[in-house]
């Protein structure tokens, strides 16, 4: 893929994983306003479900991608001294890792739960 190009594919990743988000907090919403859980027991049952456990999975990749583009298009934007902007990304890559990491793990402890 050219150079050219790959601002293309981050411009459809953005909007693919806004998409996505969009969706599944709409769903959470619907979800939370009519059926609440009643405790903790009752909103890891929630999430040990199946459906609802594979898209929180496909969601914390989701986020990351949608957080990462857009994050990186402002760092590469306004950042102009190339060392910091370096930097810069390198932390966000190294949070947003930790992140999916911790996320992910927390997923599925409470399927295992």
């Amino acid at each position: 893929m050219s150079r050219r190009a790959s601002g293309l594919r981050a411009w459809a990743l953005q909007r693919a994983t806004a998409v996505y988000l969009a969706g599944f907090a709409l769903y959470l919403v619907i979800h939370a306003l009519t059926q609440p859980p009643a405790d903790y027991a009752a909103w890891q049952a929630w999430v040990a479900r199946p459906w609802v456990n594979l898209g929180l999975l496909l969601l914390v990749p989701a986020l990351l991608i949608h957080v990462w583009v857009g994050m990186r298009d402002l760092l590469i934007d306004y950042v102009r001294v190339t060392w910091a902007r370096v930097l810069l990304l390198a932390l966000l890559a190294f949070g947003l890792i930790a992140s999916g990491l911790w996320a992910v793990q927390a997923l599925i402890l409470a399927r295992m739960g």
